[in-house]
């Protein structure tokens, strides 16, 4: 007798989703007119250009831990569950896109190319949008560590436990086959 327990996959819902977005804008816009511009110049550049030492790539670094002290900052008050669902989207968005063509312009080990997705994200929609439309966009060795489990660490350290998403997948990289060449 074969048991099979297939338990749906709990999926972000659009108004989680629209909440993450919501409080990345909110972080940046915090942090006051420069990152605005320099992620701003990010999506508008032409990727054939080679910035990898200089311009926007180079200098919104420096304003990443003030991005991610803001974003912890905003979520201060959520339940478990709100940073649940929020760790899901991030969870989601990470995989979808573990991608074979976005590795081959990111480069990076496991980790590298995950903190580099965790860079796409941290950045915001219109970047996140512009590098799953066109990898090209994405940036060589580009990493936000921070943003990867940002909810979930925020999670456990405001309730004692790791959030369970219930998503049946994972962020880790190379882990979305649909994202690969076989």
């Amino acid at each position: 007798m074969t048991v099979t327990t297939d338990t749906p996959q709990a999926m972000p819902t659009p108004a989680d989703e629209a909440r993450l977005w919501a409080l990345i804008e909110a972080a940046w816009a915090d942090l006051g007119a420069e990152p605005l511009a320099l992620r701003q110049a990010l999506i508008e550049r032409d990727p054939a250009d080679d910035d990898d030492d200089d311009g926007p790539a180079a200098e919104i670094d420096a304003w990443l831990g003030a991005f991610l002290d803001r974003l912890g900052q905003l979520t201060a008050e959520l339940t478990g569950q709100e940073l649940t669902d929020l760790d899901r989207v991030v969870e989601r968005k990470l995989h979808d896109i573990d991608r074979e063509d976005i590795h081959e312009v990111t480069d990076g080990s496991d980790d590298g190319f995950l903190y580099a997705r965790g860079f796409i994200v941290a950045l915001g929609r219109a970047y996140y949008e512009a590098v799953r439309a066109n990898p090209a966009m994405a940036l060589l060795d580009a990493d936000c560590e921070g943003m990867c489990y940002l909810f979930a660490h925020l999670h456990n350290d405001r309730f004692g436990s790791w959030p369970e998403t219930g998503s049946g997948i994972s962020r880790e990289s190379f882990g979305n086959q649909a994202g690969w060449s076989a």
